[in-house]
């Protein structure tokens, strides 16, 4: 493949130099629909100060000569512990748009959730990157009948699990989209919803405001509740995860109704502004897992450190959604394959300098939490407790 004109000029190195050189390629509009999130933004920025409150304590003289990073997530081999998370609308960023993410995340060996409100259709996904391994991303419409029916076309084009989205009763006030009276543009559709001629659905009508927020409040089904997964479980044989838990209280409710996992998600920071980080919640929802179903985390991923982070708390794998788009928009199926190969990379480097061979090897002691200053507490509970007894018995 010919190297895009963008990456051949400027060879970004982070997904912070992905985000800026998107921002320059992309519509106004477009760019600040991926972007931004609720209200103030404050959750937006603490999802990722919060990572960087956590700092990494490696351990030294391990012989890392031979590195293996890969895990299994549901059944399914992965090259190393990401996930990507399903973002809606892919072509507003390529005209590729889903179909290159697909293709990207199968040349890496990396499951894909394709979003129910992808611009390319099911089915077109998965002849983009025939036996690639993708999860299905669900919202809940108020016609059940087209819930269902997006359910079991998923499963019959080999779509391996199904992510509901369990935080979105209504849509989070982001107003950057009702500044810029967001719309998808005309060129494109829900392509879901386009074979079954419901243009309600597929379409999406431009007003004074957010165009999406008028879309979710008139389709949307807010009566969803614990009881539709057993409804949901009774329409497919795909393991069910839920994706938007933050509690303990939810975590626990979740296997009691039984999913198959759980996503730590605040939906980017595009739903309730001012609630915690993740990666702040990440431990709570693993004690109330508890070990039963693997739980995952989204949102403030930016680095490969990141993701060391996230498994030393619990989590099985990350997802990672906005940096996807960054490299989409920056050089369709190539910059998503650069930014997949780059959090690799850089976990990989992360791993062997935190003193791990494996995944296996990543320990809770592994992180600290510091405070916003970046200087550790004088005590920091069970965390500081573990690293100090393992170390003082070597002393």
């Amino acid at each position: 493949m010919a190297q895009s004109k963008t990456l051949a000029h400027f060879e970004p190195v982070n997904l912070y130099e992905f985000e800026a050189l998107a921002k320059l390629k992309l519509p106004k509009m477009v760019y600040d629909y991926y972007s931004s999130g609720a209200d103030d933004q404050y959750t937006l920025a603490d999802n990722i100060e919060a990572f960087k409150r956590l700092r990494l304590v490696p351990r030294v003289l391990v012989d890392i000569s031979a590195q293996d990073i890969s895990t299994t997530i549901l059944g399914v081999p992965s090259s190393f512990p990401l996930v990507i998370a399903p973002t809606a609308m892919q072509r507003m960023a390529h005209p590729d748009g889903e179909c290159a993410t697909a293709r990207a995340a199968a040349k890496n060996g990396v499951i894909m959730t394709l979003s129910s409100w992808s611009t390319t259709s099911i089915e077109q996904v998965a002849k983009a990157a025939p036996g690639a391994p993708r999860w299905f991303q669900l919202y809940v419409y108020k016609d059940r009948d087209v819930t269902a029916k997006l359910v079991r076309r998923a499963e019959k084009a080999g779509y391996l699990a199904i992510a509901l989205t369990v935080d979105t009763p209504r849509l989070g006030r982001r107003e950057a989209d009702i500044h810029n009276k967001f719309s998808l543009p005309s060129h494109l559709t829900m392509a879901n919803f386009v074979e079954e001629g419901d243009a309600e659905k597929s379409h999406m009508e431009q007003g004074a405001g957010s165009g999406l927020a008028a879309y979710v409040a008139s389709l949307i089904d807010r009566s969803l509740s614990w009881k539709d997964i057993a409804w949901l479980k009774s329409i497919t044989r795909l393991p069910i995860l839920v994706k938007g838990v933050v509690t303990r209280a939810d975590a626990e409710i979740a296997v009691r109704n039984g999913v198959a996992g759980i996503i730590v998600s605040n939906h980017g920071a595009r739903q309730l502004d001012t609630s915690l980080a993740t990666i702040d919640c990440l431990e709570e929802v693993v004690a109330g897992a508890q070990g039963k179903v693997p739980v995952f985390v989204d949102s403030g991923v930016r680095r490969g450190t990141d993701i060391v982070k996230s498994l030393a708390l619990g989590a099985q794998a990350v997802q990672i959604g906005r940096g996807v788009l960054w490299g989409l928009a920056v050089g369709g199926e190539e910059g998503v394959d650069r930014v997949l190969k780059l959090l690799r990379d850089e976990f990989e480097l992360a791993l062997g300098l935190c003193g791990c061979r494996s995944v296996k090897d990543i320990r809770r002691e592994m992180v600290v939490r510091t405070t916003s200053e970046g200087k550790r507490p004088l005590s920091n509970g069970p965390m500081m407790n573990g690293w100090a007894s393992n170390n003082h018995a070597r002393l």
